[in-house]
C-alpha cells in the first residue's frame, strides 16, 4: 500500500469584501470632479486601516488636493464607520508618463 495523499486544493477566488468594495467606491464617487480639472485619483493599496491613493494629471499639484484628501478620508470614515489612514503616494503611477 502507498501513502494516501489528498489532492492539492486551491484556494477560492475571493470576491472582494464589502468592506473592499467601499474602498473602492469611495474615490471613484469623486472621479467625475477631478477628471473635469483635469487630475484623478487612484487606490494604490489596502493595508488594513491604512489606504493608500496616488493623485494624478493636474490633481498633483492643485492647491487643493490636500482639502480632496481630506473630503476622500472624511468620506471613508463615514462610510467605514471606522478610523481609517488615508496616505497619498507621491509620482505618477508606473507605466504611465
Amino acid at each position: 500500500m502507498g501513502i494516501k495523499t489528498e489532492p492539492t486544493k486551491q484556494p477560492p477566488i475571493s470576491e472582494p469584501s464589502d468592506r473592499e468594495r467601499i474602498v473602492r467606491a469611495v474615490p471613484d464617487e469623486n472621479r467625475a470632479s477631478l477628471r473635469r480639472d483635469r487630475g484623478d485619483c487612484e487606490l494604490v493599496k489596502i493595508d488594513g486601516k491604512t489606504i493608500m491613493v496616488r493623485l494624478t494629471g493636474a490633481s498633483m499639484l492643485c492647491k487643493l488636493a490636500g482639502t480632496t484628501l481630506a473630503a476622500i478620508a472624511a468620506r471613508l470614515i463615514e462610510r467605514l464607520g471606522e478610523f481609517v489612514r488615508l496616505i497619498p503616494l507621491p509620482g505618477a503611477a508606473k507605466g504611465r508618463h
